[in-house]
């Protein structure tokens, strides 16, 4: 291959990686626009849940993933998967550290398995529902407090919550408090622990 190849070569392999880095900042925002038109799991507000009943004769195995995309962070959730009833209201934490020397902003995407299950979880505090601010070498605990619709199909008996990570470039400060009509998550930090009626699944 010739000099004049090479660079031709070189130039195009620059230019895709620029195409694709970019395509990853991206995707947050075409997510965030989607849910807007669509009105599904919009990140940037709790679900709206009416007054539901326990089944106690139902349970839903529910499964926590965790990713990062482009940012170097330690993310985790502190268990693996809880057997819940619909309308039961759980609190499930991630673990989440910046293992970086400086300050870096992040934003959490949810996905759902099966992809019919996301318009049955409802999420009423969810540290996806804004841009998080990391200092450099901080750790964080973060809820997450959800109720599984009694009205989910009879036949998902399994869901699996995912949560990517993306870097923000240009963060703006995430909120102190929790945004009105959301649970404080001071103390939902504080009631974390999933409760007896609750099942670790490892």
């Amino acid at each position: 291959m010739s000099i004049f190849e090479n660079k031709t070569m070189l130039k195009k392999l620059i230019v895709f990686t620029a195409i694709m880095f970019a395509f990853g900042f991206a995707l947050v925002p075409i997510y965030r626009k989607i849910c807007e038109v669509t009105g599904v799991n919009d990140l940037l507000r709790p679900d709206q849940v009416k007054n539901t009943q326990i089944d106690k004769s139902r349970t839903i195995k529910v499964e926590f993933d965790a990713n990062t995309r482009h940012l170097p962070w330690d993310f985790k959730p502190e268990v693996t998967a809880l057997n819940v009833h619909p309308g039961e209201l759980t609190t499930v934490v991630y673990e989440v550290s910046n293992k970086t020397a400086r300050d870096m902003t992040g934003q959490a995407i949810p996905s759902y398995g099966p992809t019919q299950a996301a318009m049955h979880f409802k999420k009423l505090e969810c540290f996806c529902f804004a841009k998080q601010d990391f200092a450099a070498g901080e750790k964080r605990l973060m809820p997450v407090v959800f109720l599984i619709d009694p009205e989910l199909p009879k036949d998902v008996n399994t869901i699996t919550l995912s949560y990517t990570f993306f870097e923000m470039p240009n963060g703006k400060p995430a909120p102190n408090t929790a945004p009105e009509g959301k649970l404080n998550m001071k103390q939902a930090a504080l009631n974390a622990v999933p409760s007896a009626n609750h099942t670790s699944v490892n």
